[in-house]
């Protein structure tokens, strides 16, 4: 009855901004991110780029992500959230901005990383203003929220691809990655610290750095727990772009389909994410994190390999929306669970780590993906996946922490 009357009473102005801008602030940076998708046949032809050439552009940033993690997650934990939340979306869109004024190779490589960082930076220290501006007992669904907005920033990069592109060109659509300059704009002027950030300030003893080891690295079961979420996370990443990444182009051959109805299947597999996300965030605040997570996992094994079943147009499009609902709605748990795991001091410092180091390896899950793919059957590629997530389950239920977070919600 009290969490159900805290629901209906209104948010707080501090609240809202915290929401808006974060929420904004992924949508924004998957958008960015995803301009080089979009961009990439036009770029290849244009600058006649070999395909090695052309896949390490996404690979820098990448590596990118995860350098700005981690010197973005420790700046939020030492200069404060809102400051560093601002840095990190000028930086990501002013370096995509550039890209529009470039046709070198290696300043696109540097610019790419740049982008790289500052998105990589923002999404630690936009989780953790979520967590301290909210109940404990919300975070799951505020969290999941704020990860609905990147989807919404995928298919906004398609929408303005398929106008700018076909007319003016990819340098105009890289040009269009200024606007999230706007939104620090507003960041500064509305968004303040937390007061559990700011004492947490004054009761800091110790260097940061040091800070950071010992809360995520000094005992074994400490150690355990952040190498268990990291493992999670690249399983999650590499999911994530296996789906993005290959399926068009299996279900292309599978049913041979065209491009436009490899698009449909794509936007019913956003849809199913941005679902699954809300469920998921529902279900983590009202029965823990291992009973959400066993739940998406399981149903992520059984329905990536079912995938590989469809036959017709209609099914694909089906399955493609609950493998999207199952695979990708876990995507904001895991920063709720980083911020219920670890202390406020590091909370942007392990956020940006766990989630970067997932992103850095996970990202060449399309690379084993696309070997497999030159020697076996769809049947292997799908059972490939269904595996990852098999393992990600049984790390999963090994993290006493989670049944923690459980027991602390139910008291």
């Amino acid at each position: 009855m009290e969490i159900a009357n805290r629901h209906r009473h209104a948010l707080s102005k501090n609240q809202k901004w915290t929401l808006a801008s974060t929420s904004s602030g992924f949508m924004l940076e998957n958008m960015d991110v995803l301009f080089l998708s979009f961009a990439m046949s036009s770029m290849i032809a244009d600058l006649h780029l070999s395909g090695p050439a052309a896949g390490l552009i996404s690979s820098i940033t990448n590596v990118g992500m995860l350098f700005g993690g981690i010197i973005f997650g420790i700046l939020g934990d030492k200069i404060g959230r809102v400051k560093t939340f601002s840095h990190t979306v000028i930086i990501f869109a002013v370096a995509t901005a550039c890209m529009a004024f470039t046709n070198n190779l290696y300043l696109i490589y540097g610019l790419r990383f740049l982008a790289g960082v500052g998105a990589g930076g923002e999404y630690g220290v936009g989780i953790s203003l979520i967590a301290e501006a909210f109940p404990k007992n919300e975070i799951g669904k505020l969290t999941s929220i704020a990860a609905v907005g990147g989807q919404i920033g995928a298919i906004f990069a398609a929408i303005i691809a398929a106008w700018i592109i076909p007319t003016a060109g990819w340098h105009m659509l890289f040009l269009v990655g200024i606007v999230p300059v706007v939104l620090t704009i507003f960041v500064r002027k509305h968004l303040h610290e937390s007061q559990q950030f700011l004492n947490a300030k004054s009761a800091e003893k110790d260097s940061l750095l040091t800070t950071v080891v010992r809360k995520m690295f000094a005992t074994p079961r400490l150690a355990w727990q952040s190498l268990g979420l990291m493992i999670m996370m690249i399983v999650q990443i590499a999911g994530y772009f296996g789906l993005m990444n290959w399926l068009p182009t299996i279900v292309q051959k599978q049913l041979n389909l065209n491009v436009a109805n490899s698009s449909l299947w794509m936007i019913a597999t956003i849809v199913g994410m941005s679902i699954g996300m809300m469920t998921f965030g529902s279900i983590f605040d009202h029965f823990g994190p291992r009973r959400a997570f066993s739940i998406f996992l399981i149903g992520s094994a059984i329905m990536v390999y079912t995938l590989s079943l469809a036959t017709d147009m209609i099914t694909l499009l089906l399955i493609g929306a609950i493998v999207g609902f199952f695979s990708n709605g876990m995507f904001g748990g895991y920063g709720a669970v980083i911020s219920c795991l670890y202390p406020t001091e590091i909370r942007s410092s392990a956020n940006n780590i766990i989630v970067n180091v997932g992103r850095a390896i996970g990202g060449f899950s399309s690379v084993i993906i696309g070997m497999l793919m030159d020697h076996y059957n769809l049947t292997v590629v799908m059972g490939f996946l269904s595996s990852l997530y098999i393992i990600s389950l049984l790390i999963m239920v090994s993290l006493p922490g989670l049944k923690e977070i459980a027991n602390k919600q139910t008291n």
